[in-house]
Parts: structure tokens; C-alpha cells; sequence
């Protein structure tokens, strides 16, 4: 693997992380909506990353990360017996999302240090060119 790939790999954990953010910070906004049903109430939502080795023999290069869907979970949804509230079904209850929002923090937290990890090894890799490149000047 050369280090010119390193920055396919990188850019694409990348991006894969950014899928992960806003799909994080998606599920926090809609942690509290309430519905009058089951099946108009937000579900959390996850992205499902996959290795991609697309022709790896041949180019090494092709290889990364690559969000292969973005599921809705399965968990259950919430229920609240509020009789007086204007989206209560006849039996007076209102429906939450599925969200929980110290698992939807600590998803994010991982996912901007995975962030951050991808940029410092493009910095890294980026100067180890930099000065391999400033070898041969000499």
C-alpha cells in the first residue's frame, strides 16, 4: 500500500464519520417530537459502514470506507399517558421516539474523535510526503 492511499482511506473514514454526525444530531433534534401514532413517530436512526477493497489487486488504492445504509431501529417507542394533550389518541396516550440521548451523545463524541483521528493522519501523512519530497531536493 503506498502512502498516496493512505488519503483514500482516510477521506473516506471521513466521510463515513460525517454520515455518522448528522445522523446522530438528527436523532437528538427529534428525541422529544411527539406523534399521535405509532407509525407517523420518529424512529432512531444508524448508519451501517462497510470495508470496500474494490479490485484491490489491481489498485491498492481502492480501498476504504463506505456507509452501506442507514437503518431505523427496531427498540421500542415510547408511550406517555397525557389525555390533554391536542395529539393523544382516543386513549390518551402520545408517542416518543425510540431515541436515547446519552447513547446518541456518547455515539457522537465517538464519532467526532474518529473524526479527528482520520484528519491527523492525513496531517501526518501530508508531512511525511512533504518531507520525503524535500529529500530529493537535496
Amino acid at each position: 500500500m503506498s502512502l498516496l492511499s493512505i488519503f483514500n482511506v482516510s477521506g473516506s473514514a471521513l466521510s463515513a464519520q460525517s454520515v455518522r454526525l448528522n445522523v446522530t444530531a438528527s436523532n437528538l433534534a427529534n428525541a422529544e417530537t411527539v406523534s399521535s401514532s405509532i407509525d407517523k413517530t420518529y424512529r432512531a436512526r444508524h448508519p451501517v459502514f462497510a470495508t470496500t477493497l474494490k479490485d484491490f489487486e489491481n489498485n491498492p488504492s481502492s480501498m476504504g470506507v463506505e456507509v452501506k445504509a442507514i437503518i431505523e431501529s427496531q427498540a421500542e417507542l415510547r408511550m406517555r399517558h397525557e389525555p390533554d394533550h391536542p395529539l393523544a389518541n382516543d386513549e390518551g396516550y402520545i408517542f416518543l421516539p425510540n431515541v436515547n440521548a446519552i447513547e446518541e451523545m456518547a455515539n457522537m463524541i465517538s464519532a467526532s474523535r474518529s473524526y479527528q483521528n482520520n484528519v491527523e493522519v492525513l496531517n501526518t501523512s501530508k508531512q511525511l510526503l512533504q518531507a520525503t519530497l524535500r529529500m530529493g531536493q537535496q
